[in-house]
């Protein structure tokens, strides 16, 4: 494991995944290359893995750090809603178990050139691939009032989202919010919270996370890459999310139990004539979230919900 990067759930992960040698693996987001590393061993001697990562940064650290896996790691630089075409390319079209991590990894928060943490500041940028969309700094700059507290309801279900918003207009009628420092220090000021109550995250949080969901199409992604994965797990297949709030896990739970439930017929339909069958079964019942002992170890995986399915036959 490198330096600076805790994997979350590594065990959990491996569990539920049960990559077995020989094995057809993806992980879909590669980040600081622990879970891949997991994964590969757990395969030995001659399970493959392709790994997926939007971050170009993040595939050039993990070619180096696990180039000893030879040509059992395929790397590609791809978002996961791409998973329908890359994976087939790179020779995986049918896999035997496929990971999400919808965490940011360590290196991503620290960087200081792309403003995804608030503590690390920075510009801020908040792309995972720096080549497309528009960085977070152009939605503060263009969006309006309405808009900018809509889009902190809907992607960070922050409470004082219109307060927030209304500051951020008027403070770039003098000068633009270009850094994480000057944006986490704008809202801290407008919601402070309440000095009795110990605060569990800092007051930007929820703004933040809402800003890079928006400005990478988070949750639109995440929906196309359930789908990708599904068809391209062979029966028997496991698929394996980590999500870390309540959007992402939602979302992912409701994908799970449609595939689980297969007939999309109307509930006063005498028959079914959809003809869709399930394709999913649980495996985790109910989610799996951290040890206390992880969580004291790694304070960013108190937010982690892992869940579980098993591809069934066609």
């Amino acid at each position: 494991m490198e330096e600076g990067h805790l994997p979350v759930m590594t065990d959990e992960v491996i569990g539920t995944l049960a990559p077995q040698p020989g094995s057809l693996q993806i992980d879909a987001t590669v980040g600081g290359g622990g879970h891949t590393e997991r994964i590969l061993e757990a395969a030995s001697p001659d399970g493959r893995v392709l790994g997926l990562d939007a971050d170009e940064a993040a595939i050039a650290r993990v070619a180096q750090r696990l180039a000893r896996f030879g040509d059992r790691l395929v790397l590609r630089r791809a978002n996961f809603r791409e998973l329908a075409a890359v994976a087939p390319a790179a020779g995986f079209a049918a896999v035997d178990g496929m990971l999400f991590d919808l965490g940011l990894s360590s290196f991503q928060l620290a960087d200081r050139e792309r403003g995804f943490g608030f503590r690390t500041g920075g510009p801020l940028d908040m792309r995972f691939d720096a080549s497309r969309g528009v960085p977070a700094s152009e939605l503060l700059a263009t969006l309006d009032a309405d808009e900018l507290a809509a889009l902190f309801r809907r992607y960070g279900e922050e409470p004082a989202a219109w307060r927030i918003a209304r500051a951020i207009v008027a403070a770039r009628a003098t000068a633009p919010v270009r850094t994480a420092e000057e944006l986490a220090a704008l809202v801290e000021r407008v919601s402070p919270g309440n000095p009795r109550l110990r605060r569990r995250i800092h007051a930007a949080t929820r703004v933040f996370q809402a800003l890079r969901i928006a400005v990478n199409e988070e949750l639109d992604a995440l929906e196309a890459g359930l789908a990708a994965a599904v068809d391209l797990l062979r029966p028997g297949g496991r698929l394996v999310v980590l999500s870390y709030h309540s959007l992402e896990d939602r979302i992912v739970k409701r994908f799970i139990a449609a595939e689980r439930r297969g007939c999309t017929c109307p509930p006063e339909a005498p028959v079914c004539v959809c003809g869709r069958a399930p394709r999913l079964r649980l495996v985790t019942r109910p989610s799996l979230t951290p040890s206390d002992t992880e969580i004291d170890a790694n304070p960013r995986a108190r937010s982690a919900r892992l869940r579980a399915a098993e591809r069934l036959a066609a």
